[in-house]
């Protein structure tokens, strides 16, 4: 007795995990997985710390004055002064290029004139004028530039392990059924064990590819001292991970479903585009619409593109604390229903060689 439960346990749970065990050790042994992986976290860290050090160096301006200097020059940091005594001397450094610019002293208001090559200094221009105080009636509380950053961050993040997985998913999944090796998995594990273990083991490669990817990013924020922003991040990336489990699995489903329908390696293009655009559509519309309001929050609620979608609207406070719980009620049920599908179709087509199978044979009770 037994022996049988044991073997009937083997046939389920597992079968499943000595799928998953193999999909996650023939990754994690791939030298282009180790590298692909590390190039990817020192670019993160790498593009984190280039673009704080680039956006933190400034560029002073070098300029003569013939007289006294402006208070407003005086007192910029971004200007650096070089007396001299006659305009001729002035215009000498310019053609020279040793200044950039040069005041010198004329009989208009401002008791002085700008003196340049071909082209005004900007900053130089911006120090003399005189800007009214600036009152904005609808002020927008978060910068265009963080939400395109904070958009383009969580959707890459989510594409690149998705999409990466899913690759692995259907390119395994053919290559099993092309060179008849699927006959063999199939002789030992059910149909629904060898898909669950597939999905389990590339969600768990893909999630720590995402987390990876998150520590590093973490890492990076540490180092250029802008703790500011990983404080902020912290609660949405609780949610952020959370969404992308089940959004993982999700799209995994349809790429394995969509795998099985063929036989050779030429024909995945057909297959695996429509899978790429339910992950790259909803990503673009994110980036592209981020400050629309109302296409973020039914972005939100799409199962497709809710795993990023609601992380930034909750990143910049833009989202009621029930509607993440909706959201993600939403997905979990649509998860379900495309695993159920995705069984159904995964199991009537593996075994079917040849041509292309069709997605109403597929559907069909074998």
């Amino acid at each position: 007795m037994s022996n049988t439960a044991k073997t009937e346990r083997l046939s389920t749970w597992g079968a499943t995990l000595l799928v998953a065990e193999r999909e996650i050790l023939s990754q994690v042994r791939a030298k282009a997985f180790i590298i692909s992986t590390a190039i990817t976290l020192a670019l993160v860290i790498g593009g984190i710390i280039l673009s704080s050090v680039l956006g933190g160096r400034t560029e002073t301006t070098q300029i003569a004055v013939v007289g006294s200097v402006p208070a407003a020059v005086a007192e910029s940091e971004l200007i650096e002064v070089t007396e001299v005594a006659s305009r001729d001397e002035a215009e000498s450094l310019i053609r020279s290029e040793d200044v950039a610019a040069a005041l010198v002293p004329d009989e208009s208001a401002v008791g002085f004139a700008l003196v340049a090559l071909d082209e005004a200094p900007d900053g130089l221009v911006a120090a003399l004028s005189v800007s009214p105080e600036v009152e904005l009636l609808d002020a927008s509380e978060t910068p265009s530039g963080l939400r395109i950053i904070i958009g383009l961050a969580f959707g890459l993040v989510f594409m690149i392990a998705v999409l990466g997985s899913g690759a692995t998913i259907m390119q395994n999944t053919v290559q099993e059924k092309q060179s008849r090796v699927v006959e063999i998995l199939l002789a030992a594990v059910p149909a629904r064990a060898l898909l669950a273990g597939k999905i389990l083991g590339n969600s768990v490669i893909g999630v720590g590819t995402a987390a990876a990817i998150a520590a590093a990013a973490a890492l990076g924020l540490a180092i250029t001292g802008q703790g500011e922003l990983l404080d902020l991040l912290s609660a949405p990336l609780i949610w952020f991970v959370v969404f992308f489990i089940f959004g993982f699995v999700l799209v995994a489903s349809v790429f394995a479903a969509g795998a099985a329908l063929v036989s050779r390696q030429e024909d995945t293009g057909a297959v695996m585009t429509p899978a790429m655009m339910l992950v790259m559509i909803p990503y673009f519309g994110v980036v592209f619409f981020g400050d629309n309001p109302t296409i973020m929050t039914i972005l939100s609620y799409v199962p497709f593109s809710a795993p990023v979608a609601m992380p930034v609207r909750l990143f910049f406070g833009e989202a009621q604390w029930w509607e993440p719980l909706i959201s993600l009620a939403l997905l979990v049920a649509a998860t379900a229903v495309v695993v159920l599908i995705a069984s159904k179709i995964y199991t009537n087509s593996l075994l079917r060689m040849g041509s292309r199978v069709s997605l109403r044979d597929a559907l069909k009770a074998s």
